[in-house]
């Protein structure tokens, strides 16, 4: 059965569709009558121009369904014609197929190379036509569901964009005095930048490249950030957060995926860095005065996920840092940025682009220019971040305002309000090779947080308890000097030693222990922290308590004295014990 359109045969399936438009563009009248009597046996409403330029004024205001084009027109030939509709035609795909009655290889290819899609003989066979029709058709519709599966796709990752944004960059603290540059080479990048004050006031900072870019590299980022904001905000030590992050991802991505990672932790006097690189470009420290690169930290540690049972502590690079000196991180889609002739930009253009910047503060300008005139139009290949740490007394100011602003969890205000009369009382001994393995800092703060509340006292009680229980174990339990780190070179020697003495480490022991009274407007409690030291002349020190100016050692007692109501030392110097004191706010 077939339907009949203007006195033509047509299809019965074609006759239920919304009917279509053909675009024929022939310089021979006889010729477009054929071929629109054909195509109108296929459905086709036909729309006809004698010229290329004719057409593509037909194009665009008629919008066809698929084009038919003669190669030999007069005004302009269907090679520019075809050239020009495919420049303004990017929303949907329309076939076009070169009317041609050469079968010369060469004149095929060079319909194919300006946009054709397929070609028609002359003269023209009805039964080709609409094989041809048909498989253009299919192609047609497939188009169609492939861009509106890439729309839907689209809107879920922009959904997924803004969570990610929510989750992961929303939490990062101190963004407007880092100078960042974070170019995602798709919607999502799987570079990631993670900055968090721990407890004691330090700025940690975590530079992250994912295996690979796009929404599959930066599934990652959740589980890495969320680990890395609880585990600063307890107090962990850097190696430790480390290990926490690995051990979690290690659990959750996929073989084949990893998490390379720069880990800087930025001392709050601004007096030294903890840097850790996991399979990154290298760190580089540059000098506040000259710019110039002072000391390059590489890598000495695999990826994050790839051994679950990673050590980082032993990994650790420390170094004395002056205020107004920079710390850089690049993630290796700088360096292996391309320009349109398959070049690398590299380290040494980098570095060039480091000595041209007119000052230390200037960094990611310069380099961010350089790289732009390198690439010019080149397509991205990678996510390509950079991050400027400077060693500037802004960078931890904004610590006291976040602080200031942060609200008391619902959960502590009941703890506080339900422990107002109770008093708590706890021990933590470490022994042996567990000190070498343990920071017993978080576990007590938690404990306490956990009893008691006490969330605005939070920095306070952890500063304490970690110049106490550093103090017993550097000095009391491994011996060292402290004034060994009153210059550069004694504070590298300083903790060089102290590595090597923890990892020897046997015996010894270093006891904990906590007790508070809490009332109605506040309380105390008592830390007493006892090691297996041979103690220390406590009276003699205590006439020559350090300023808490001095350059890079001896602030500890001056810190703790400041922060209690009282501290003492029980003879013979290897125990000590703290009253802190608290009014409810």
């Amino acid at each position: 059965m077939h339907a009949v359109n203007n006195g033509y045969p047509v299809d019965n399936k074609q006759s239920n569709l919304e009917t279509k438009k053909a675009l024929v563009v022939d310089d021979e009248l006889s010729n477009r009558v054929i071929l629109r009597a054909l195509l109108k046996r296929s459905g086709y409403q036909v729309i006809e121009a004698d010229d290329g330029a004719s057409a593509l004024a037909l194009f665009r205001s008629q919008l066809p369904d698929i084009v038919f084009m003669d190669v030999m027109m007069p005004v302009m030939d269907g090679h520019e014609a075809v050239r020009r509709i495919r420049a303004i035609e990017t929303s949907r795909f329309v076939p076009v197929v070169f009317l041609t009655a050469s079968s010369d290889e060469k004149v095929l290819m060079r319909c194919i190379e300006v946009g054709g899609d397929d070609f028609l003989t002359k003269p023209f066979s009805h039964t080709v036509l609409r094989a041809k029709v048909r498989s253009l058709e299919r192609i047609s519709r497939l188009h169609d569901k492939l861009g509106s599966l890439y729309s839907r796709m689209k809107k879920d990752e922009e959904m997924a964009e803004g969570v990610f944004s929510n989750a992961v960059v929303a939490g990062n603290v101190a963004m407007e005095h880092l100078p960042v540059l974070l170019q995602p080479a798709e919607v999502f990048s799987g570079d990631v930048l993670l900055t968090a004050y721990a407890p004691s006031g330090d700025l940690n900072v975590i530079m992250g490249d994912f295996t690979g870019h796009g929404l599959a590299a930066a599934i990652g980022a959740l589980p890495a950030s969320e680990a890395f904001r609880a585990m600063t905000s307890k107090g962990f030590a850097p190696h430790q957060i480390l290990a926490g992050i690995n051990q979690k991802l290690h659990k959750l991505l996929p073989t084949g995926v990893f998490f390379a990672v720069q880990f800087v932790s930025l001392n709050r006097q601004l007096k030294h860095i903890t840097v850790f690189n996991c399979g990154m470009p290298d760190v580089l420290l540059i000098d506040g005065k000259s710019g110039a690169i002072k000391k390059r930290f590489v890598s000495t540690n695999l990826p994050l996920s790839i051994d679950p049972a990673s050590s980082y502590e032993e990994t650790m690079q420390m170094e004395v840092v002056s205020q107004g000196d920079h710390l850089l991180l690049v993630s290796d889609g700088v360096l292996e940025a391309r320009n349109p002739e398959q070049q690398y930009f590299g380290g040494e253009r980098l570095e060039k682009a480091i000595s041209a910047a007119p000052s230390p503060d200037r960094l990611i300008d310069e380099i961010s220019h350089s790289l732009r005139a390198f690439c010019l139009d080149a397509p991205q290949d990678d996510d390509i971040s950079l991050v400027d740490i400077p060693c500037q007394p802004e960078l931890m100011a904004e610590l006291s305002k976040g602080r200031a602003a942060e609200p008391v969890p619902r959960q502590q205000q009941l703890c506080e309000e339900s422990s107002l009369n109770d008093q708590m009382e706890f021990t933590i001994t470490l022994s042996g090779a567990r000190l070498r393995e343990t920071d017993p800092v978080p576990l007590a703060i938690n404990h306490i947080q956990e009893m008691l509340g006490l969330h605005s006292h939070r920095r306070p009680l952890f500063t304490i308890l970690t110049e106490l229980y550093i103090n017993a174990l550097d000095h009391g339990v491994l011996r060292l000097q402290s004034n060994l780190k009153q210059t550069a070179e004694g504070f590298t020697r300083y903790f060089s030693e102290r590595e090597a003495r923890l990892e020897s480490l046997a015996d010894g022991y270093i006891k904990i222990h906590i007790s508070a009274s809490p009332s109605a407007n506040g309380g105390k409690m008592n830390i007493e922290v006892e090691d297996s030291g041979v103690g220390f002349d406590f009276n003699q020190f205590a006439q020559k308590i350090p300023s808490q100016e001095t350059l890079l050692s001896g602030r500890g007692l001056s810190l703790v004295t400041g922060l209690c109501e009282s501290v003492e030392f029980i003879s013979p110097g290897n125990r000590v014990k703290a009253v802190f004191a608290w009014r409810n706010e």
